[in-house]
């Protein structure tokens, strides 16, 4: 069963660091499409909506299945599974990941379409950047996503980035947290109630 974690990434971190406050990127908005996601609590309370501008010029087939997904409801209920304070919120397991059910494997799955070739780029890790979760094999993303909670560019050419966040900052970082010493999993999470697209 393949779980799809940054670990790397995380045992780069250390555990039980203090982070400093990020300030919220500022990126502006490109030729989209645009991923709004409306995020709610564990209870379904309405926690507010971020904007995600996904950068198809840089990595179109990624871009391609994240549309799809989101136009098909296949995002709508899936909850933040993993969550990193100063790293990262993690979502997108459209397999195991339904708020409502069982999410114990969430983080191991992805949807019914093959995984994606890597598209790297030079886009650099930085707070608000969104990037495609994957296991060891760097052509193993599939419908899994991350949006960075502070600059990580030890990334930087091995995950492929798929768009910016562009608004709801204060969303994003209000997401609820893991436990690091169960990294980031996180119990009775929050989750995107409704993901739509706009151009």
């Amino acid at each position: 069963m393949r779980n799809l974690a940054l670990i790397p990434a995380f045992l780069a971190l250390g555990t039980g660091a203090a982070f400093a406050q990020v300030a919220a990127p500022q990126h502006e908005d490109g030729p989209g499409p645009n991923m709004v996601i409306q995020i709610a609590d564990a209870e379904g309370n309405d926690k507010g909506t971020i904007t995600l501008d996904l950068l198809a010029d840089k990595a179109p087939q990624h871009v391609e299945r994240l549309v799809e997904l989101a136009e098909a409801g296949a995002y709508d209920g899936v909850v933040f599974h993993r969550v990193i304070d100063g790293f990262m919120a993690q979502t997108g397991d459209v397999q195991h990941g339904k708020q409502g059910g069982d999410t114990s494997m969430a983080g191991t799955g992805g949807s019914d379409m093959p995984d994606l070739p890597a598209e790297f780029s030079d886009v650099s890790f930085q707070a608000g950047t969104v990037g495609m979760a994957r296991s060891q094999d760097p052509n193993s993303a599939n419908s899994q996503f991350f949006i960075d909670l502070a600059p990580a560019t030890f990334l930087d050419g091995q995950y492929t980035v798929v768009g910016q966040l562009i608004d709801g900052w204060d969303v994003l970082t209000a997401i609820k947290k893991g436990d690091s010493a169960q990294n980031g999993a996180v119990t009775a999470p929050d989750y995107m109630a409704k993901v739509t697209i706009a151009e």
